[in-house]
């Protein structure tokens, strides 16, 4: 057995395939369907997990675009802009980051264009927002 905790081995499958089965999730992580039950809705409950989806290979997709924006923001407007930026639904994900930039979107567009304008017309336009720097993803590698 590992010596990593029961939670840990479940969120390792989850990560890797979050639509495994309870039976599967058990098999994989050594424990019975029922403790792998008991920890999801711990795990749900507390908020650790948040949601389940789907990985997309950007260049398997026809006619959409993926871009990672990296966002700088105003320190004394960081909290109003961040909770506009949340609600903009071409904003998929939304993550704080200690690197470069503040902030990093996942924003998909049927194009460039269309990811163009998501940045200039909503996004830069959100008070606080000072600039918007997209990296388009291209080839998913794992």
């Amino acid at each position: 057995m590992s010596v990593e905790s029961t939670e840990d081995r479940i969120l390792a499958v989850l990560e890797e395939d979050a639509q495994a089965s309870y039976a599967e999730i058990a098999q994989r992580a050594g424990v019975s369907k029922p403790t792998v039950r008991k920890y999801i809705d711990k795990l749900e409950g507390d908020g650790v997990i948040v949601g389940y989806s789907a990985e997309i290979d950007p260049k398997k997709l026809s006619g959409r675009s993926i871009a990672m924006v990296g966002i700088d923001v105003e320190s004394e407007r960081y909290v109003d802009a961040t909770r506009r930026l949340t609600e903009l639904d071409e904003v998929e994900t939304l993550y704080t980051s200690s690197g470069d930039h503040m902030l990093m979107a996942e924003v998909k567009g049927a194009d460039g264009s269309a990811v163009g304008e998501v940045i200039s017309e909503r996004i830069l336009e959100v008070p606080g927002v000072t600039a918007a720097h997209p990296s388009f993803l291209q080839e998913r590698l794992k």
